[in-house]
């Protein structure tokens, strides 16, 4: 019994010393262009403002659209550290996926690192995309 509790105790509380450092992840901002005007740029994901006990169940054994948002971090976090045309595309397919665009027909990306100091929160942009025709990207 002692050696199944053994192997289970590694999963049930995971070790998390293959990270080689923890700092701050890009958040993925947003905006829709549509006929020569430019909107605001809104963050593409938002957690809930509070979740029911039931939900949180839920939620640890199916959230498909927080896998995909985990996913879109990481390409984002890909984008930050070392730029590549798959991380673009990726990131834009996902947008593309999730937003209701209404009449829009262009979006556009940026990734944003917050910085926490004792003045503040102050916002970098790291990455800027092009802008692209909605119609062109296939979610």
């Amino acid at each position: 019994m002692r050696r199944i509790i053994r192997l289970l105790l590694p999963v049930l509380l995971p070790s998390w010393r293959f990270f080689p450092e923890v700092g701050p992840s890009p958040r993925i901002e947003y905006r829709l262009l549509e006929h020569g005007r430019t909107g605001e740029w809104q963050p593409a994901w938002q957690r809930p403002g509070r979740l029911g006990p039931a939900a949180m169940l839920r939620r640890l054994f199916w959230n498909p659209d927080r896998n995909a948002c985990l996913y879109a971090t990481a390409c984002a976090e890909r984008l930050a550290l070392d730029p590549s045309q798959h991380a673009i595309d990726e990131i834009n397919r996902w947008l593309a996926a999730c937003l209701h665009a209404g009449s829009a027909t262009r979006m556009q990306f940026r990734l944003v690192f917050l910085v926490r100091d004792p003045d503040g929160e102050e916002r970098r942009t790291i990455h800027e995309s092009a802008p692209i025709l909605l119609a062109a990207v296939h979610p």
